[in-house]
């Protein structure tokens, strides 16, 4: 007696729906971007053959990033749309860019982070590790009280790693980018932010310290088993420049008793871009923004 064979459909994603989630996820992606992200070890050019139905379809756009000869993907009204209930994208607002000029506004800051993203995603896969594409997700709010003027935090992203060994370790990361856009005290500011949220308690309307408060969930927590470490990514100025602003970052950290009483719990470092993509993020890049200052690896801050 013979068994039947019964036809199951494929369960990889295709190349058009990893570049599209991954154009949703970033809201601006360039070519050699997805080529690096989707699909590595082919050669360059095919990454066009995935795009090209997608543009003829009506579900992405570009816009010509100038004197660099590529473009800079982003979803259509139809794209976000086609895309609105798929579940890696569960708890993501995807919204699309109105217009090229638009995605042309915000490419500098976006890519930025991507270049960041792909130094740990070269470095994971040739590591073993598990951090895959949709690991990183930029722009991640998390509501705050009385912040200065600021009622909440936005991190230009989190991401999720897991360093796979004969001991298997799980990371998480809040990453600024700081492109020297900003001035250097503002950049340290986020540090206090960052120490706001880590002691955040959230209180029920109506009710202010009561016992039952004492013993409800940081904010954090809620989101999150252990806080994510705080990396600083610094690019866009001369190498003395950017060594200055992380020197500044320390000295936030040591001068203000509510950082300092944070960075004695959660690991916080700042490397330079380019560092990153030439030695990779676990190599000794990072300078601890509390403590010794020996550069060292991201998991070891």
């Amino acid at each position: 007696m013979t068994t039947a064979v019964v036809a199951q459909p494929a369960t990889a994603d295709t190349h058009a729906h990893r570049a599209l989630a991954l154009i949703a996820q970033h809201r601006l992606l360039t070519s050699p971007q997805l080529h690096q992200l989707v699909m590595p070890t082919a050669l360059p050019n095919k990454i066009h053959k995935v795009l090209r139905p997608l543009r003829e379809d009506g579900l992405i756009a570009h816009t010509a990033l100038g004197g660099r000869g590529y473009h800079a993907h982003f979803l259509t009204a139809a794209g976000t749309q086609a895309v609105g209930d798929w579940p890696e994208l569960r708890g993501r607002h995807v919204a699309a860019i109105a217009s090229p000029a638009a995605a042309a506004l915000r490419a500098a800051h976006t890519l930025t982070g991507v270049r960041a993203h792909l130094a740990f995603l070269k470095d994971a896969r040739a590591r073993g590790d598990e951090y895959q594409a949709l690991d990183w997700v930029p722009e991640v709010t998390h509501r705050l009280p009385d912040t200065g003027g600021e009622d909440r935090l936005v991190a230009d992203a989190v991401f999720h790693y897991t360093a796979a060994g004969a001991r298997r370790m799980h990371y998480r990361a809040f990453v600024e980018i700081d492109r020297t856009t900003m001035s250097s005290e503002r950049l340290a500011r986020k540090l206090i932010t960052y120490a706001r949220f880590h002691g955040y308690t959230p209180q029920a309307p109506g009710r202010r310290g009561t016992v039952a408060d004492q013993d409800a969930l940081l904010a954090w927590q809620r989101f999150y088993p252990r806080f994510p470490r705080i990396l600083f990514v610094l690019t866009g100025a001369s190498r003395t420049t950017l060594s200055n602003r992380i020197a500044d970052l320390r000295r936030m950290t040591a001068d203000h008793d509510l950082v300092a009483h944070f960075a004695a719990r959660v690991p916080l470092g700042a490397a330079i871009l380019e560092d990153l993509e030439a030695q990779g993020p676990t190599s000794p890049v990072w300078t601890p923004l509390a403590g010794a200052t020996e550069p060292r690896g991201w998991t070891q801050l």
